[in-house]
């Protein structure tokens, strides 16, 4: 499968890109500085180009057959998320694409209680601007006629080991026997490339976790 990786240096966008080469994909990393991705293989290329600007977007994933994003906005530019989503909509319909799988927030997974993760007691005030646009950004994929997936992360993710053992849930948070919700990324990549060749939910969201 001939995948592109737009967020390609960040920590769940490196992951995802070393599981589908693992997998022998060949795999096209949109970054903006190549050099720091400092990743080689026979089936990676590396190119760069504005996930902002639907042009840019187009020109990165035309003749491709996927395309993933692992976007994240810096501190402050949360709403980028909202103007990426749009531009990669505008972007994949100019270039005849139509198969997008999308990594997003955990904010709006709804928790035991039914409120969302970010309306709970505890969740960090500082990550809630992220938050919301994590969320306003699903509502524009969701309204949109793409075959999109959008895969939300559990309450806790970092760099651990790859199990490939792992549980999926839908708009409901993910916890294990005392309650907390977490993953690896690199289990959560073998979640995102899972996704990629099983295709199971297809216009929907769904979420992992231990």
């Amino acid at each position: 499968m001939d995948v592109v990786v737009f967020g390609a240096t960040g920590t769940i966008g490196r992951a995802i890109v070393q599981e589908a080469l693992k997998r022998k994909h060949e795999v096209t990393a949109v970054v903006r500085n190549p050099a720091s991705l400092e990743l080689e293989d026979e089936r990676l290329q590396v190119t760069t180009a504005d996930i902002l600007d639907p042009a840019a977007v187009a020109e990165a994933v035309r003749g491709h057959h996927e395309v993933i994003s692992a976007f994240g906005p810096a501190a402050g530019r949360e709403n980028d998320l909202l103007r990426a989503a749009e531009s990669l909509l505008e972007g994949l319909q100019a270039a005849g694409l139509k198969r997008l799988l999308v990594i997003g927030g955990a904010g709006t997974l709804k928790t035991e209680s039914g409120e969302w993760l970010m309306d709970t007691p505890g969740f960090p005030e500082k990550f809630r601007p992220l938050a919301e646009a994590h969320g306003h950004a699903y509502e524009i994929y969701s309204a949109s006629s793409l075959d999109y997936t959008y895969l939300s992360p559990p309450a806790v993710i970092r760099p651990g080991r790859r199990t490939g053992q792992f549980r999926i849930g839908l708009d409901r948070l993910v916890v294990d026997e005392n309650g907390d919700s977490s993953i690896s990324v690199e289990d959560f990549a073998v979640a995102v490339i899972d996704e990629l060749e099983e295709g199971n939910f297809s216009r929907t969201r769904f979420t992992v976790g231990y």
